[in-house]
């Protein structure tokens, strides 16, 4: 019996809807769902022969005018992620269902925390004005540790959507995203979300948009990304104010591709997600990479719409993936220029390196799983590059590396993604900071290399005796929050060493402030307490100003008298005391009791300045003793005294548990 396509399309529609969406509401085949039919013909006829041509969308059809790239960037929680899943059912790509929720938030760790940590592209198709056209939709995360993430997707696009919540209003990661894409000169469309919540102000948040981007009110969209209210508007908007690719790309000019993106299949090896930005990418070609100097030859190429959807050839100006067997994850390098072999190219400029402000020693649970955990961290990093990595060694911990994050939640989604993802178990140190030190004396020099040296480790703190001056990293802090909170945000700011530099009004109701704080006193809990005192309305953003001069010391953990590298930290001196009385009350709640007692010591240098004692454990040896004499019992004490001083004459070596380690980790 001989079975249709189309009739195997419809057997193998159950196994395909969890994959790839199939029908839009109206029943109606879609230009987006006939790229699903031809999936779904490829995988019925992989037993037979197939058709080269036939099973692949023609993106030959969408001349450069009639591409659009374009990036939402929004604020954490101000609704980018359900813009993207109303975008993609309008347009067709998935089937409207009140189950479409992040549907580009593919990561766990996603889905979980309900923000987007990496950013996904999705191309559709939506026909305006009789003609079709080819809309590369990049959907960015909004928190201030993963601005890299949205600097790439827009060295990808022609113009922005600037997504505002109508009830919260204008917050600190709007203006920093605002100022991302208009120092790259893309096109910005403003747009207001969340209308149909009751607390919406429109009126107001419109005049914050003109008074600190000087937005006309006119040309600010209104919608509802849930209730899909107005998202119409905006699709045209895009149509007709992003500007098209062919300002930077030319149909006639040698292979470019630029890589923005990769990621690694354990089947394909390392997919790179290019813009092409001149010529034409078929399967097959042999290119080159700009960066290594290695040719490949292209496996697969196609586009994401929003899963993976072979196509055979990519055409300038648009966004798509390739594979080419790339199994070293080294050689994909975000940033770089392919190139067809045996052609001369020019390499496009690149990405400007990021700069880690966070770093944390990584250690496996168990030093058996080193070799595992070292193969995950690599391929985290080919995902996200802002990560730095270097093999550090503890003689508590075991070999283990440290890593280099953008910010303290960074590092946790790092965490988190290496057990979810990989299934490893590590053990984190605790958060520092790069700090510079000027040394003198010959063999100071002669070890560091140099008279200035940049430390990010408390371990390789230089002796006092050769250090000149030190220097720590500064930032530039924006708060954003309602005048009522005015007072105890300032408090908290004092506290930190801050020093206000401006404060203004941007309406009756909020102010914005900028700060310059040490960023040793914001990395772990400035952004907690600052959401507590302000019932959570308060937003924060910074960002580095570079190093300054500071009076730093390096606060040492004494037990019984030997110091424990790895609960050393460098604090400001004027915070050596508090931070030292801190470190020991919380060692003696977790360090477990022995036979003798313990002294456990905060020191700077040779200053002690907390200490605090953990009783030894002993016998109850008067529990016999029901009456009689008390030199009965101070008899006994005596004896077991004498006992105990005798067997523990080498009581100075304490083994710190790991458990230890994990506790003092949370703060």
């Amino acid at each position: 019996m001989f079975l249709s396509p189309r009739l195997l399309t419809r057997i193998h529609y159950k196994a395909l809807s969890s994959l790839i969406p199939f029908r839009n509401v109206r029943g109606k085949v879609s230009p987006a769902t006939r790229w699903v039919h031809v999936t779904a013909n490829r995988c019925c006829q992989s037993q037979g022969p197939k058709d080269s041509t036939s099973d692949v969308p023609d993106l030959s059809t969408f001349p450069l005018q009639c591409i659009r790239n374009f990036s939402i960037i929004a604020h954490v929680d101000h609704g980018k992620s359900t813009l993207a899943d109303r975008i993609l059912e309008i347009t067709g790509a998935i089937k409207a269902d009140t189950k479409n929720k992040q549907v580009l938030d593919k990561l766990q760790v996603e889905r979980e925390r309900g923000i987007t940590v990496k950013a996904q592209t999705a191309s559709v198709t939506y026909k305006y004005r009789g003609k079709e056209y080819l809309l590369n939709l990049i959907d960015t995360p909004g928190h201030v540790d993963f601005t890299y993430e949205v600097s790439r997707s827009l060295s990808a696009c022609q113009g922005v959507i600037l997504l505002v919540d109508a009830n919260g209003g204008v917050q600190a990661q709007t203006v920093a995203n605002f100022y991302l894409a208009f120092t790259n000169e893309l096109a910005i469309i403003p747009v207001l979300n969340k209308i149909d919540l009751k607390n919406a102000d429109p009126e107001a948040v419109k005049e914050q948009l003109f008074t600190l981007f000087e937005i006309n009110p006119d040309d600010v969209l209104q919608i509802s990304a849930k209730l899909g209210m107005g998202v119409t508007n905006v699709l045209e908007a895009v149509i007709e104010g992003v500007p098209s690719p062919a300002e930077k790309c030319t149909v006639d000019s040698p292979l470019r591709l630029f890589l923005f993106d990769s990621w690694f299949d354990k089947y394909k090896g390392v997919v790179c997600l290019v813009l092409v930005v001149d010529g034409c990418l078929k399967k097959g070609d042999q290119i080159m990479s700009s960066h290594t100097g290695k040719l490949y030859e292209v496996k697969d190429v196609g586009i994401l719409a929003p899963n993976e959807v072979p196509t055979n050839h990519l055409y300038t100006g648009q966004v798509g993936y390739f594979t080419a067997n790339i199994r070293n994850t080294k050689e994909a390098l975000v940033g770089d220029t392919f190139y067809l072999k045996g052609e001369e190219c020019e390499p496009l400029p690149g990405f400007r390196e990021t700069k880690p402000l966070v770093f944390a020693g990584v250690y496996p649970m168990d030093q058996s799983e080193h070799g595992q955990l070292k193969a995950a961290i690599e391929r985290l990093c080919l995902n996200d590059r802002s990560v730095s990595v270097s093999i550090e060694t503890s003689s508590a911990l075991g070999q283990g590396w440290r890593l280099g994050f953008l910010g303290l939640l960074h590092m946790d989604v790092f965490n988190q993604r290496l057990e979810q993802e990989h299934g490893a178990q590590v053990i984190m140190t605790t958060p520092s900071v790069p700090y510079k030190i000027q040394v003198q004396g010959a063999k100071a020099i002669q070890h560091y290399r140099g008279e200035e040296v940049i430390i990010n480790n408390p371990v390789l703190w230089p002796d006092p005796q050769n250090i000149v001056e030190t220097s720590e990293t500064f930032v530039r802090g924006t708060i954003i929050t309602p005048v009522t909170y005015l007072g105890d945000i300032i408090g908290l700011c004092q506290s930190r060493r801050g020093v206000q530099q401006s404060i203004r009004n941007i309406d009756n109701n909020r102010i914005i402030m900028h700060y310059k704080l040490p960023l040793n006193e914001i990395v772990v809990d400035f952004y907690d307490i600052l959401k507590s005192l302000s019932s959570g309305y308060a937003t924060f953003d910074y960002e580095e100003l570079g190093f300054e001069l500071s009076y730093l010391v390096k606060l040492d953990i004494l037990l019984n008298g030997y110091a424990v590298p790895e609960l050393s930290t460098i604090v400001h001196s004027s915070k050596a005391r508090t931070e030292g009385k801190r470190v020991v009350e919380k060692l003696k709640d977790t360090l477990p009791r022995q036979m003798f007692k313990i002294a456990v010591q905060a020191a700077v240098g040779g200053n002690i300045l907390a200490r605090g004692d953990i009783k030894p454990l002993r016998k109850d040896v008067l529990a016999k003793c029901y009456g009689g004499d008390i030199t009965r019992k101070m008899k006994l004490l005596r004896r077991q005294a004498e006992g105990k001083k005798k067997q523990m004459k080498m009581y100075g070596n304490i083994e710190v548990p790991r458990e230890t380690f994990i506790n003092l980790l949370k703060r």
